[in-house]
């Protein structure tokens, strides 16, 4: 008899495929959800497989479109980095996927839920708070946090000898000692051996080109926002636009490929307390985040970007942390967006070996007035009006420093 149905978060790789012939054996019938969410894949193989390893179900569900709308977009206007570097694509892919399994869940009448993720990384904590946020009656199998399965399974060679004992395609080639993670924002590279710091191989990289081997000419993007969002792409030189979010961000990974844009390496502090090695490439988001954060600067008052920066940390790392769903993250997503209202005008920038570099940028909402900040023209401001400025600010200072020498003068 069934113990119920389980709708499995299945990529095809060896991981996965071997949980859900093991959920089988629990007794459980297994849907098969696979995203796509831009990585490389052949998902109509990725399906058979599925089919032949016996899920009830499978669906292959194509969430580009929804995954830059709905996830990248906020991420943009939010200048969302992690520890100042990272730029969050597998964080803010996972409450995207979380969200269509949880959808599948409810329609077929799924008591359970399912993923491959370890027990020592932050996705494990992702996609389960999404579903709890978002289906709350929902019961998580998660096989790499059960002793039962974790004590059978050690490491890949003991998963590559059940694969092959129950007839599950394995790889033919050897194991690289990096694990990769791909959708349409980036690709991360995660070294197991977090102590093994030394450089990656040459060849790791699958998005973005050596700049040292890039085009020895810059492509020269002009990049229009509303509302703090991109909403059109045109290459200058070539004079082809993109105004589609699928296409713009595609388009921009394309260029920032071509020219080894957004490749970082770095130690990060994972959500459980770890630090974690990685490698990401993410051209087309750097490129956006230095554009956006231009135009930002060029339309936002002083005091509101100062209130949205802090906001834009708590935000990176509720994204991070996978609090997608929660009320303090719907709060400060609100109010990010609210700051963005007078975020419009146009970037034009060139991307060249490795680099973004900013050339201009123009706007109807610019609060650039070149007639207050010009030395030769005195305009509204009256310069007298700074000493009294400055007497104030000084106030604290001079007490500081009264206080600082009668201490000294003790001692």
């Amino acid at each position: 008899m069934s113990k119920g149905t389980v709708v499995l978060a299945y990529s095809g790789g060896l991981d996965t495929s071997c949980i859900l012939v093991w959920l089988k054996e629990q007794g459980y019938d297994v849907i098969a959800f696979l995203a796509n969410i831009g990585q490389e894949e052949d998902f109509e193989a990725a399906k058979k497989k599925a089919v032949d390893l016996g899920a009830k179900k499978v669906f292959i569900e194509d969430l580009r479109s929804e995954f830059v709308e709905d996830f990248i977009w906020p991420a943009v206007q939010a200048n969302a980095v992690y520890e100042d570097r990272y730029l969050l694509g597998t964080a803010v892919a996972r409450p995207c996927i979380g969200r269509r399994q949880v959808e599948i869940a409810r329609k077929e009448g799924a008591q359970f839920v399912s993923h491959g993720a370890t027990g020592k990384g932050n996705d494990q904590i992702r996609f389960e708070l999404t579903c709890y946020a978002l289906y709350p009656e929902v019961k998580i199998i998660a096989p790499w946090r059960i002793p039962e399965f974790y004590n059978r399974f050690q490491g890949r060679k003991d998963l590559m000898e059940y694969a092959q004992k129950r007839g599950i395609p394995v790889p033919v080639t050897p194991q690289a000692p990096w694990s990769m993670d791909a959708n349409l924002m980036h690709i991360r590279w995660v070294r197991p051996h977090i102590l093994e710091l030394s450089h990656g191989p040459a060849d790791l990289y699958l998005m973005t080109k050596n700049p040292e081997d890039a085009p020895n000419t810059p492509d020269v993007l002009e990049i229009e926002f509303t509302n703090g969002v991109p909403v059109k792409v045109t290459n200058i030189k070539e004079g082809q636009s993109k105004d589609s979010p699928l296409e713009i961000f595609s388009y921009l990974n394309e260029i920032g490929g071509k020219h080894g844009v957004g490749r970082i390496d770095i130690v990060e502090n994972r959500s459980i307390g770890m630090k974690s090695r990685g490698i990401y490439e993410t051209p087309g988001g750097t490129i956006l985040f230095k554009a956006h954060l231009d135009i930002e600067t060029f339309t936002m008052d002083k005091e509101v970007r100062r209130i949205k920066q802090a906001l834009s940390i708590k935000f990176s790392e509720f994204i991070y942390n996978g609090f997608w769903y929660s009320p303090e993250c719907d709060f400060v997503r609100h109010c990010i967006t609210k700051s963005q209202e007078n975020v419009q005008g146009r970037v034009q920038l060139s991307v060249f070996k490795g680099q973004v570099y900013i050339l201009g940028r123009e706007s109807p909402k610019s609060l650039y007035n070149e007639e207050l900040v010009s030395m030769d023209v005195q305009g509204d401001y009256d310069p007298c009006d700074a000493s009294g400025f400055i007497r104030i600010n000084a106030v604290r200072l001079r007490e500081h420093h009264r206080l600082q020498s009668l201490a000294d003068n003790k001692q």
